[in-house]
C-alpha cells in the first residue's frame, strides 16, 4: 500500500486566492459600469486561457490512460486536479454566450449580417442560438468525461480495482476523439469568429498546441513546488521532470511548426480574405507583439530546453515554464485584441484585474481538489513502474 496524503493548504494560501477572486469580481463589476466595451475582450482572453488549462489537464490525463503510460502515474493526479476548474469555466462561457456575445462578435448583429453577403452565408453556423447550444454541448461533454475518467481514478484510491484503469483506457480513447472535434470548434467559436470573414483550416490545431504547451508548463511548476513542499517526496524525481521537460520541448517545436505552417500557407496564397489576419497584426504595436511571440514562445524556450541538463534542473524548468505561461497569455491576447484595436496595443487594469481573479479561482479549485484527494493515485496498477522510473 502506497503511503500518500492529501495536500495541506495553508491559511495564507487560502486568503491569497480568495483575495485574488475578490479583485477579479470587483474588476468585472467596475468594468460593466465604466468600460463595458473593454471588459468583455479582457474577460474572453482570460476565460479562454484558463479553460484551455482545465481541458488540457483532462487531455494529458487521457493521453496517459490511452497509452497505458507507467512513468506518469505519480504525476497524473496533478493533471486531474486542473479539470476541477471546468464548472467555473462553464459559468464564464455562459456569461459570454448570454451577456457578452453581442459586444464581442459582429455576426451577432442582424443589421451587420443583413448588409454582408459573406456573413449571410455563414449565418446558419454563426448565430446566437447555435453558438449557445454548442457552448453548452462542449462543456457537458468535457464535464461528463471528466466525471467518468477522473472519477474512476479517485475510486481506485479506495479500492485496488484494476478494472477501473481498463475502463479509463476505453473512455480516454473516445475522449481524445471528442476533444479533437470539440476544442477545435470551441476555438473557432470563441476566438476565430471574432473576425468572421477570416478563416484558417488549422486554427484549432494552433490553439491546441498552445493549450498543451501551457498545460505542461503548469504541471512542471506544480510538480516542483509540491516536491519541495514534501508532498511528492519519493514519488516524483528528476527523471519525471526530465520527461515533462522533453514533452514541453517537443511541443514548443510543434507549436512553431503549426504557427509557421499557418503563416506560410496564407502568405504564399496571398488571398485578401486570409491575409487580413496577419495584416491586422503587422501594423503599429501589434508587429512588436508578433515578433515577441516568435522570440519568447519559440526561440528562447527552444534554446533553454535544448540541453539534457536543462530538463533535469528544477529551477531552470520553473523559469522556462513561467515564461511559457506568460507567452501563452500574450498569444491569446494577440489573437483577440487586434479585432478591437487595429494597430494599437491596449493593455490596462481590466486585463490585469481579471487575470488575477481567474488565476485565484483556478488555483483555489486545484488546491481544493488536492486537499480532498490524495496527491498521487495510490492504487494505480502502474504505480510500481512510476516509482522505479529511470532515464
Amino acid at each position: 500500500m502506497i503511503n500518500a496524503s492529501t495536500l495541506t493548504v495553508s491559511d495564507k494560501a487560502k486568503k491569497i486566492t480568495i483575495a485574488a477572486m475578490i479583485i477579479g469580481v470587483v474588476t468585472l463589476v467596475a468594468g460593466f459600469v465604466v468600460a463595458k466595451d473593454k471588459i468583455w475582450p479582457a474577460f474572453l482572453v482570460n476565460l479562454f486561457y484558463f479553460t484551455s488549462l482545465a481541458v488540457g489537464g483532462l487531455f494529458f490525463t487521457a493521453i496517459q490512460f490511452a497509452t497505458k503510460a507507467g512513468w506518469s502515474a505519480t504525476i497524473r493526479r496533478l493533471s486531474e486536479s486542473l479539470v476541477s476548474f471546468l464548472p467555473v469555466a462553464f459559468v464564464g462561457a455562459l456569461a459570454v454566450a448570454f451577456f457578452g456575445a453581442k459586444s464581442l462578435f459582429e455576426w451577432m448583429d442582424p443589421a451587420v449580417v443583413a448588409d454582408d453577403n459573406l456573413l449571410r452565408q455563414k449565418a446558419a453556423y454563426l448565430n446566437h442560438g447555435s453558438f449557445t447550444v454548442r457552448t453548452v454541448v462542449f462543456f457537458i461533454l468535457w464535464g461528463l468525461f471528466a466525471r467518468l475518467i477522473v472519477g474512476n481514478s479517485l475510486k481506485q484510491d479506495a479500492k485496488a480495482d484494476d478494472s477501473l484503469t481498463l475502463k479509463n483506457v476505453k473512455l480516454s480513447v473516445i475522449f481524445l476523439i471528442v476533444f479533437a472535434l470539440s476544442y477545435s470548434l470551441f476555438s473557432v467559436d470563441f476566438i476565430m469568429s471574432l473576425d468572421p470573414k477570416w478563416f484558417s483550416t488549422i486554427f484549432g490545431v494552433y490553439c491546441f498546441s498552445g493549450l498543451f504547451q501551457s498545460t505542461l508548463a503548469f504541471l512542471i511548476i506544480m510538480a516542483v513546488k509540491l516536491m519541495r513542499k514534501g508532498e511528492l517526496k519519493d514519488f516524483v524525481t528528476e527523471d519525471h521532470l526530465h520527461d515533462l521537460g522533453k514533452f514541453l520541448f517537443a511541443f514548443t517545436i510543434f507549436y512553431a511548426y503549426i504557427a509557421f505552417s499557418q503563416f506560410m500557407l496564407i502568405w504564399y496564397a496571398n488571398l485578401p480574405e486570409e491575409t487580413i489576419f496577419y495584416t491586422h497584426r503587422a501594423h503599429g504595436g501589434w508587429l512588436a507583439v508578433s515578433y515577441m511571440i516568435l522570440v519568447f514562445k519559440f526561440v528562447v524556450p527552444f534554446l533553454l530546453l535544448l540541453p539534457r541538463e536543462a530538463k533535469r534542473n528544477p529551477d531552470h524548468l520553473i523559469r522556462v515554464s513561467v515564461l511559457m505561461l506568460i507567452m501563452q497569455w500574450v498569444d491569446i491576447y494577440w489573437l483577440v485584441y487586434p479585432n478591437f484595436n487595429d494597430g494599437h496595443v491596449v493593455f490596462g487594469i481590466w486585463d490585469v484585474g481579471l487575470f488575477i481573479g481567474f488565476m485565484g479561482a483556478f488555483v483555489w479549485c486545484v488546491m481544493r481538489f488536492l486537499s480532498k484527494n490524495k496527491v498521487v493515485p495510490v492504487n494505480d496498477p502502474y504505480m510500481h513502474e512510476a516509482l522505479h522510473h529511470h532515464i
